[in-house]
């Protein structure tokens, strides 16, 4: 009689939707290390040591040092677009694949993004709040005198898909839409998104409204620093619903409590889930506790993508979701 191989053993670092964890137990032998909150860097260090992959949430810190517990790790297969918080070369040198979850939060992201930007702009959850105070006496024609998205220029820094998702949205209300992007797109793309594209610095200096869509790297860590900030109109309005070291957060609040920015819609931050403490008492920025991509059907997309990417990595097929 053949003798049948052992279920590879996986980590799953914090619970994932019901379907998923269905989906994998019924294909290999789940370990999972939190519920209901991240998992501990000490927890992920002593649970990954015997693992053949890992799935990991964006919270987690995928590093050398981990990487040296986990000498038979296959794969990681990250539950989130962005790879960040995984060391992608070093993983690579050791053979180990690393995966992600790319074009299923495209349109879901894009819509909050657009929420934000109308939130802000409109001045809603003040509103909100101004309205379950019992502050509300009846109309009044200079009340909550928000802005308009459109006719307003709306600047896109990252035009991959979610940048495009959003230029889509925008332009169906009516701004302009303008972005910069390390890598031009050909006419035609510009053409068929409505848009033109601008330099960092003078997309800063013309927008109404600027909105972050770009993956952070090197290179994007505090690309909107405080020089760069201050380059904005002081009528003007930034969202990051991307990564949150993307913004020096600190010279952000400095620049909305001075006044020198009208208002800000945030889903991210710099040093999550710490807030900067200026930010929570001011009353022109609306914050959200990062849920870009937070509906039931998209997070079990990610979650199935993921799923998916890490038993085929356990079992020595090539992922669809491959990071390059």
């Amino acid at each position: 009689m053949k003798e049948e191989k052992p279920e590879p053993k996986v980590l799953v670092t914090r619970e994932l939707l019901p379907e998923a964890m269905e989906f994998l137990r019924d294909r290999a032998k789940v370990e999972v290390g939190a519920v209901g909150r991240d998992l501990g860097r000490e927890e992920l260090l002593a649970k990954i040591a015997d693992k053949t992959g890992v799935l990991s949430m964006l919270t987690d810190v995928i590093d050398r040092e981990v990487l040296d517990r986990a000498p038979g790790l296959k794969i990681i297969a990250n539950c989130a677009v962005g790879t960040n918080n995984i060391d992608v070369p070093q993983a690579r040198s050791r053979g180990i694949l690393v995966t992600n979850t790319p074009g299923v939060l495209t349109e879901t992201t894009a819509e909050l993004a657009l929420a934000l930007i109308l939130a802000v702009l409109r001045r809603l959850p003040q509103a909100d709040r101004f309205t379950r105070e019992k502050k509300f006496k009846g109309w009044a024609l200079d009340q909550w005198l928000g802005k308009d998205l459109r006719g307003a220029r709306l600047g896109i820094i990252g035009f991959g898909r979610i940048g495009r998702a959003v230029a889509l949205r925008a332009t169906a209300f009516g701004a302009e839409v303008v972005y910069h992007d390390p890598q031009r797109v050909p006419p035609d793309i510009e053409r068929f998104y409505k848009t033109a594209y601008l330099p960092l610095d003078e997309l800063l200096k013309t927008s109404d409204i600027v909105t972050i869509h770009a993956g952070l790297s090197a290179a994007t860590h505090h690309l909107l620093s405080k020089e760069r900030l201050a380059l904005m109109k002081k009528e003007a309005v930034l969202i990051n619903a991307a990564r949150g070291p993307i913004v020096d957060e600190k010279a952000l609040a400095e620049a909305l409590a001075e006044g020198r920015l009208w208002g800000a819609g945030l889903d991210v931050y710099e040093r999550e889930p710490e807030v900067e403490e200026k930010l929570l008492s001011l009353d022109n920025v609306v914050l959200l506790p990062h849920i870009g991509s937070a509906t039931y059907a998209t997070r079990l997309k990610m979650a199935m993508t993921a799923a998916r990417n890490l038993i085929q990595g356990v079992y020595g097929a090539r992922p669809d979701n491959l990071v390059f």
